[in-house]
């Protein structure tokens, strides 16, 4: 299926900038994708989304988030001469009829999905980056656990450094007015974190919404998961991307992970947003919301440049 879903693709996309969805199978329906190949490339990035529903573009549309990062991201490689594969989730957008409930996930299933989408790419380039942002970072991590034969490196950018329940008790504890509540959030996640059942009655109903019962069992796979140890097992090139006014992870996070993977190359993106973008003094969410935003101007190099390089 997954060679004469890309024969297909190939036969009816020759121009030199060409765009198409694929599909590889999934659990239970196929899992779909966007293929960016730039003429005649050996090499080609996959880029695993973040946390919850974003799509293969970077965005949110319920919650009005816009930022088109992943698919400025698909467009900047081409132009240097790189291919390109951005994803649904499985249970999400295109991938949607991969599982029945899109909550019934693990970090270690979003990674074996990361896997078979290398092997597809595999088919035609010779060495191919897992691209991870935020949360997607972790999901390359635990797949270059059993890297593809052709996995050649991991591009973490926003990535969590450290376990998830302390990074989402920091994140929730920067919000207006989460003095009223944050005692109660701090029992909630220890919970988390040792696989019980919290009481959530006590919370706002936007982080009751969070925290739902129906995500619990995700939460507690995603608790118990240490980046920093994760990448022990990573000996391969790494580059690790990290803007230094991301309000989501901060550079405690790159640190660590910098600390973890001696051999990792590291650039620091000066006024970079967890959107990876450049902050818009006075506009704090504007990088969220502006999807003609663009992306930070030292990313697409610093990324080029470490796959390109000999």
């Amino acid at each position: 299926m997954r060679v004469f879903l890309f024969c297909l693709f190939a036969a009816f996309c020759t121009a030199p900038l060409c765009a198409k969805p694929v599909q590889i199978p999934g659990p239970q329906g196929p899992l779909e994708g966007e293929y960016l190949l730039q003429g005649a490339t050996s090499r080609g990035v996959l880029i695993i989304p973040g946390s919850g529903p974003v799509n293969r573009d970077g965005n949110l549309p319920q919650t009005g988030t816009e930022t088109n990062m992943y698919l400025l991201l698909a467009e900047g490689l081409a132009a240097t001469g790189l291919a390109s594969l951005r994803i649904d989730k499985r249970g999400m957008s295109g991938s949607a009829n991969a599982i029945d409930d899109a909550n019934d996930v693990t970090i270690e299933a979003y990674a074996r999905d990361a896997r078979d989408w290398v092997n597809f790419m595999a088919q035609e380039l010779d060495c191919l980056w897992i691209a991870g942002h935020s949360e997607g970072g972790l999901v390359a991590l635990v797949a270059a656990q059993t890297p593809p034969e052709n996995l050649c490196g991991l591009i973490l950018m926003a990535t969590p450094g450290r376990p998830l329940g302390p990074l989402m008790l920091e994140q929730l504890g920067k919000a207006s007015g989460s003095d009223a509540w944050i005692d109660e959030l701090r029992p909630v996640i220890a919970a988390l974190e040792t696989g019980s059942t919290p009481d959530t009655s006590g919370l706002p109903v936007t982080l009751q919404a969070l925290f739902r019962p129906a995500l619990h069992p995700y939460l507690h796979n995603l608790f118990s998961v240490d980046p920093a140890d994760v990448a022990r097992d990573w000996h391969g090139p790494a580059l690790i991307l990290q803007g230094d006014a991301d309000i989501q992870v901060i550079m405690r996070d790159a640190d660590l992970l910098a600390d973890t993977l001696p051999q990792a190359r590291r650039i620091t993106l000066s006024g970079g947003t967890h959107i990876l973008k450049a902050q818009i003094p006075d506009r704090p969410f504007a990088t969220y919301r502006d999807p003609s935003l663009p992306l930070h101007p030292d990313l697409l190099p610093a990324v080029a440049a470490f796959i390109l390089s000999p």
